[in-house]
């Protein structure tokens, strides 16, 4: 293996993986691949955690067997990035419902922007992830309702936090795969350095 290759994970049990995929493919120094066992996930520098539907997801992560690998390797360093439904995965708290990871510290509240009819998109200024402007995409999104004292807030939107990091942990309630703005993947990626 080649050092200066980064390997990056997704997450292939449900959800955006082929978008995430086409994106981390047009990133130097970069291996993209999908998680879909253990061993794969053991090979991982970093993982993401696509949109999609969180509850099946979680459900999918116990059926694999992944579920206490995940959290192990979360536990251990490895960065890890939760877009939309990974960032209900990753939150400690969910309004109204059982919680799935429980490893950030960020009370979440799904769907919070509206239903699929109530998705849209917005071009903001984000200082952490660079220079320039970066497209949001928001569909059926959450939104962070409260975030602990360790939790650093990247980006709010009509008063939500809506891109949060804590340590080895970045979450955004949006889908930067759906755009060809790269800004919220170096960032990550140089989280994986």
């Amino acid at each position: 293996m080649d050092p200066a290759v980064k390997h990056i994970g997704v997450l292939a049990l449900q959800g955006s993986v082929a978008e995430h995929m086409a994106a981390l493919e047009r990133l130097p120094g970069v291996r993209a691949f999908e998680v879909r066992r253990t061993r794969e996930l053991m090979e991982a520098d970093a993982l993401i955690l696509p949109g999609g539907e969180s509850t099946t997801i979680a459900k999918l992560l116990r059926i694999f067997d992944l579920f206490e690998p995940l959290c192990a390797r979360i536990q251990g360093g490895m960065p890890v990035w939760g877009t939309c439904a990974g960032m209900i995965l990753l939150a400690r708290k969910i309004i109204g419902e059982p919680s799935h990871l429980r490893l950030m510290d960020i009370t979440v509240r799904r769907n919070a922007f509206g239903r699929q009819s109530d998705s849209f998109a917005e071009t903001v200024r984000v200082p952490a992830f660079g220079p320039g402007e970066t497209p949001l995409v928001f569909i059926r999104a959450p939104w962070i309702e409260s975030a602990g004292p360790e939790v650093e807030v990247l980006c709010t939107l009509h008063g939500h936090i809506v891109a949060a990091r804590q340590q080895n942990m970045l979450v955004t309630s949006f889908h930067p795969e759906l755009t060809d703005n790269l800004n919220v993947y170096r960032y990550f990626l140089r989280m994986a350095d």
